[in-house]
């Protein structure tokens, strides 16, 4: 009696659970049906995201760009960005209030052009919208030297071949160029002059920095016939004059001219999984400029380019490992992030200084014959300096200690750095020694020591080798590409990050269209 009752009831829980993963199969198999199919997605509009864009574009391949954030054209009248003296929900990205680091001021919620991920140890900064970071950097475009470049990236990358092809490639299209005389002449640009005095006098290699900005429109801040923006240090929440030549100005521009390029903004990409025939399922919320759902949905294609940048990228693929939507991902998924040696730091000296003003920034020392660690020192402005300052920002070579860690409750990846460890002494250590040498030969002093609780430039998270092969297709999917900076180890060695980035998604990309995707 009580075996017929067992074998009953083991029947019913089959016949239940065959029920159950066939009605799981049909719901599956009628979502892959009513999935849009496109051949290509590019997941982010950076750097990487642009060059993926355009040469898919170039290439003839149907391809949908999902940008999470709005796009900002700019207007005749020079108010598509907020200022810094009165920001608004357009400066934070869905935040009751601006970032402590500009104040914390309340503002709507809204999708706003900066981002932060707060971690453990550090906080990460990021834009939102078509054109990604450009949005909000300081368009220094800059090339690492070879020598340092080998201590960062492994010998599989050709640095020859970089910068033979592929950082002119880039350059040929951002155009960047350093600050004119003329315009380094003025009163807005103080800082910038006292900064590359200041290094010459302490025996300082000092030099102007390419800047992906059109000077010609900063003569018109200055002249008064373009709204005064780059002039007046508005950099971090976008350029209203139209100076600043960010990537949905010409790289994403080029791609839409294809004719088979879509990009769709407010797209939030939510999971990334496997599909049949090696393909891939993306799911998206597409939001409204407050940040609310109005519609939800599927894309299945053959190929998917991760550009969402470090953080974006990261938190995609440890998502998909852990809930099984890829399964073939390896357990270096989410290592070796590094903070790209950033440092910040404030030098107080005698007379006035227009610390607010000017920009991008110009200028930089390059100590890379530093005794601690090599480095290169830039000055730009910021908000809320006060007089007879100016700020510092070094860039140092670090080791890609940080990590990220998975909240399956939260469904968010938590970023931690080592703060105090070792390697980060040495990164701040190497900046006060540059400044130490600064401030002897000029009688200024240091007002805020280098810090490393924030970054600009965060790098890592899905990395050459460990997560990529060198051209950054994803070990275990060969249709699978991460093409920003999450493939980078930690750092540029000593520059900032864009140009290397671009230069390798556009090295990528010449191997994704010539068909070798070996490991």
């Amino acid at each position: 009696m009580t075996r017929g009752v067992s074998r009953r009831r083991f029947l019913q829980t089959s016949l239940a659970t065959t029920a159950s993963v066939g009605i799981f199969n049909l719901q599956k198999a009628f979502a892959e049906r009513s999935a849009e199919r496109v051949e290509a997605v590019v997941i982010g509009s950076g750097f990487g995201g642009a060059v993926a864009s355009l040469r898919l574009g170039t290439a003839g391949i149907e391809t949908v760009v999902l940008e999470r954030g709005r796009w900002w054209e700019i207007t005749d009248a020079g108010d598509t960005f907020c200022t810094s003296q009165k920001p608004d929900g357009r400066s934070t990205w869905l935040s009751p209030t601006t970032l402590a680091l500009f104040g914390q001021t309340p503002i709507d919620v809204y999708t706003g052009v900066l981002d932060i991920k707060v971690g453990d140890g550090i906080s990460a900064l990021r834009g939102a919208g078509v054109g990604g970071s450009s949005l909000v950097y300081n368009g220094i475009t800059y090339q690492p030297t070879q020598e340092l470049f080998y201590q960062v990236f492994p010998r599989s990358i050709n640095y020859e071949e970089l910068d033979r092809v592929y950082y002119p490639r880039v350059r040929s299209i951002l155009k960047p160029s350093p600050i004119p005389d003329d315009i380094l002449a003025t009163q807005f640009y103080l800082a910038s002059r006292i900064f590359l005095e200041q290094a010459t006098k302490a025996n300082l290699k000092a030099r102007k920095l390419d800047i992906n900005v059109d000077w010609d429109i900063v003569r018109q801040e200055i002249a008064g016939t373009k709204v005064p923006s780059t002039i007046l240090g508005e950099i971090y929440y976008g350029i209203n004059s139209g100076a600043k030549q960010s990537l949905d100005r010409n790289y994403l521009k080029m791609a839409l001219s294809t004719g088979c390029v879509q990009i769709r903004p407010l797209h939030v990409v939510t999971e990334i999984e496997e599909s049949d025939n090696n393909r891939f399922r993306i799911t998206c919320n597409q939001i409204n400029e407050q940040g609310v759902v109005v519609d939800k949905k599927t894309i299945v294609c053959r190929y998917l380019f991760l550009a969402a940048g470090s953080i974006g990228t990261t938190e995609l693929l440890l998502r998909a490992k852990n809930t099984g939507k890829l399964r073939r991902l390896n357990e270096q998924v989410g290592k070796l992030w590094g903070n790209n040696g950033d440092t910040l730091g404030l030098i107080a000296t005698v007379g006035q200084t227009n610390p607010t003003q000017g920009g991008p920034a110009a200028i930089a020392i390059e100590d890379f014959d530093n005794p601690i660690s090599p480095v290169a020192i830039q000055q730009f402005p910021f908000p809320g300096l006060p007089e007879g300052t100016y700020n510092v920002f070094g860039i140092a070579l670090t080791k890609p200690e940080g990590y990220f860690t998975y909240d399956a409750s939260k469904q968010t990846a938590n970023l931690v750095w080592p703060q105090n460890s070792a390697n980060d002494q040495k990164i701040k250590n190497a900046a006060l020694d540059t400044y130490q040498r600064l401030n002897q030969a000029n009688g200024t002093t240091l007002a805020a020591a280098p810090g490393t609780g924030i970054t600009g430039h965060p790098l890592g998270g899905a990395t050459i080798g460990a997560v990529c092969n060198p051209y950054g297709r994803v070990h275990g999917y060969p249709n699978l590409f991460v093409v920003d900076g999450a493939f980078i180890p930690g750092s540029t060695a000593c520059t900032n990050p864009s140009l290397t980035i671009a230069a390798l998604a556009e090295r990528s990309m010449d191997r994704f269209l010539n068909g070798n995707f070996k490991d």
